[in-house]
């Protein structure tokens, strides 16, 4: 695919910056845990926020549009791949301050689970929920990211953000607006190049015996394992609507095994979509439209995605 002029001047500044590791037309199943989606038209990698900054300063200046992911955990990316500059958020780091009510800074593209286990390390409660969470910390305050009754909402006292306008800003928990698996991030458009960029987050912990934090973790694994089924997948599919699961709707809606082209409802679990290995992205937009029509048809219930689609659609 040809490359537009401002994204060709993008692409020289960036080079200008960090050298070859600009890539063209990068796929980008290759960066997402459900291992689908096209080419971007520009991709990087960056592992500190000075880096995130000033790339993502470069393509507003350009009037590029940009999407910022981590580890790809909540991304469906269309076939038709991405346009404007994609930046993969490695910037990794925490400091806990343990001293009066413990607390940790951790930059954004830390994974959720390692900062867990950091914490565990420390004798720190409070994320013992996000063991087995694939996704980045930047992520998970987009999306208000949860499981066993946990979620980031309840731990963060902070958060740097880069504004649309240029300026690094600290805002509060209720700047965010935090709803079921949103905030008024989430709610933004994906991609497009005034959003805010989550750059780094302070987050408040209890303190605990190590022993006692990896004994509530070791169980949350073991019932992870039990109930989720392994292979390449976005996690749950849908919110669950208000008062049920999407997963007994979709299972009594008698979905569980259906299949689009690669793309199969678990028959573990029927809020996890699989790619059996051969999947595009039609394929599940396909399947997630099957799934909201007769769920809608059988109980008139709404369904919502969890997830996020980026790139381009039309």
């Amino acid at each position: 695919m040809e490359l537009s002029a401002n994204i060709l001047a993008l692409e020289a500044d960036l080079r200008t910056m960090v050298g070859d590791r600009v890539r063209r037309h990068e796929p980008m199943a290759h960066h997402t845990l459900l291992r689908v989606g096209g080419p971007a038209d520009l991709w990087l990698a960056v592992t500190t926020l000075e880096e995130l900054v000033a790339a993502v300063q470069l393509a507003r200046q350009h009037h590029c549009p940009v999407l910022l992911v981590g580890s790809g955990a909540n991304l469906l990316v269309s076939d038709k791949g991405v346009r404007g500059l994609v930046i993969q958020n490695r910037c990794e780091g925490t400091t806990f301050i343990t001293h009066g009510k413990p607390r940790a800074i951790a930059l954004s593209g830390t994974r959720l689970a390692s900062l867990a286990r950091l914490a565990a390390h420390h004798g720190l409660s409070g994320l013992e929920w996000a063991i087995g969470v694939p996704g980045t910390l930047g992520g998970a305050l987009v999306n208000n990211a949860g499981a066993f009754g946990g979620s980031i909402a309840d731990r963060l006292v902070r958060a740097e953000l880069l504004t649309p306008t240029g300026e690094r800003t600290w805002q509060s928990t209720e700047w965010f607006e935090y709803g079921y698996r949103s905030s008024r991030l989430k709610d933004a458009t994906v991609g497009s190049s005034d959003s805010f960029i989550v750059l780094q987050a302070e987050l408040r912990f209890e303190r605990a015996s190590p022993l006692e934090i990896e004994g509530h973790m070791a169980r949350f694994s073991e019932q992870r394992k039990r109930t989720q089924p392994s292979g390449a997948s976005l996690g749950s599919m849908f919110k669950n609507p208000p008062g049920d699961h999407a997963g007994r709707l979709i299972e009594a809606a008698g979905l569980k095994g259906r299949q689009i082209g690669g793309a199969r409802i678990s028959e573990q679990h029927a809020n996890f979509f699989l790619n059996t290995g051969q999947a595009c992205a039609a394929d599940f937009v396909a399947l997630i439209e099957l799934a909201q029509e007769i769920v809608r048809a059988k109980f008139g219930i709404e369904m919502e995605l969890e997830i996020q689609r980026a790139g381009e659609w039309r």
